[in-house]
C-alpha cells in the first residue's frame, strides 16, 4: 500500500519530487490558486494516493480512472488515480477532475454545480468521463513541467498479482497532436479512446 500525501503544506514545483504522492500533492497545491479564482476553494486538507478506484469497497476493480471518497473518520476526502494511468497530463486531468469533487463535498456527484465548476476549470466532455481542454491541457503542461517526471510505471490491465502484461498492451497515437497511450485490447474494445483535444487515437502498427 502506498502512503497517502496530505494536501495543505506548499510544495516547491521547481524540485523533482521523488514519490507519485508528492508529485501528485505538488500539482494539487499548484493548483489550489487556479481553484480559488473560479469559486471552487478545494478542502485544507485532502489526501491523494495511487490506488484501484472502485465503486465501493466490497467490489472488484472498476473500469474508472480517479475517485474521491468522503468517508474517512476523520471527514478528509481520500482521492485516488489509477496506476493504470501514466501519462502525466492525463493523470493531471484525472487529479482536476477529482479535485472538483473535493472542493464540493459529498452529494454533488456529476450533476449542475460539478458542471458549473468543472467547465470552468476548463474540463470538457461527458461530466463522468470528462477530459481536459486545450487551454486546460497548455496549463497543466507548464505546472508539470515544473514538477518534474511523474514517478510511475503504469499496471497492465488485466494482468493482476504475480503475473506479467506479456505483449498484450497496444500503442496508440492521435495523428494531430501527437498525445500517445498504451492499453489492451479489451480496453480498446470498449470504446474509442481520444486524446485531451477530442480527437480519436490509432493503433500504430507493430
Amino acid at each position: 500500500m502506498s502512503q497517502s500525501a496530505v494536501v495543505g503544506k506548499r510544495v516547491h514545483a521547481s524540485r523533482i519530487l521523488p514519490t507519485r504522492e508528492a508529485w501528485l500533492l505538488g500539482l494539487a497545491n499548484a493548483l489550489r490558486p487556479f481553484y480559488g479564482r473560479h469559486k471552487a476553494a478545494l478542502p485544507t486538507r485532502v489526501r491523494i494516493s495511487v490506488g484501484w478506484p472502485s465503486k465501493s469497497t466490497t467490489t472488484a476493480h472498476t473500469r474508472r480512472i480517479g475517485e474521491c471518497w468522503y468517508s474517512a473518520s476523520d471527514g478528509v476526502p481520500q482521492v485516488f488515480v489509477s496506476p493504470l494511468v501514466a501519462d502525466q497530463l492525463q493523470v493531471a486531468a484525472v487529479l482536476v477532475h477529482e479535485l472538483v469533487h473535493a472542493a464540493l463535498g459529498p452529494g454533488a456527484g456529476h450533476g449542475p454545480a460539478f458542471r458549473r465548476v468543472a467547465t470552468r476549470l476548463g474540463l470538457a466532455g461527458p461530466m463522468r468521463a470528462t477530459h481536459a481542454s486545450p487551454d486546460l491541457v497548455a496549463m497543466l503542461a507548464q505546472l508539470v513541467e515544473g514538477l518534474g517526471p511523474y514517478p510511475h510505471a503504469a499496471l497492465a490491465a488485466g494482468a493482476g498479482p504475480g503475473r506479467t502484461a506479456g505483449t498484450r498492451m497496444l500503442k496508440l497515437t492521435c495523428p494531430a497532436c501527437g498525445y500517445t497511450v498504451r492499453t489492451t485490447r479489451k480496453w480498446l474494445d470498449v470504446g474509442q479512446p481520444f486524446c485531451p483535444d477530442g480527437d480519436p487515437l490509432i493503433e500504430l502498427a507493430k
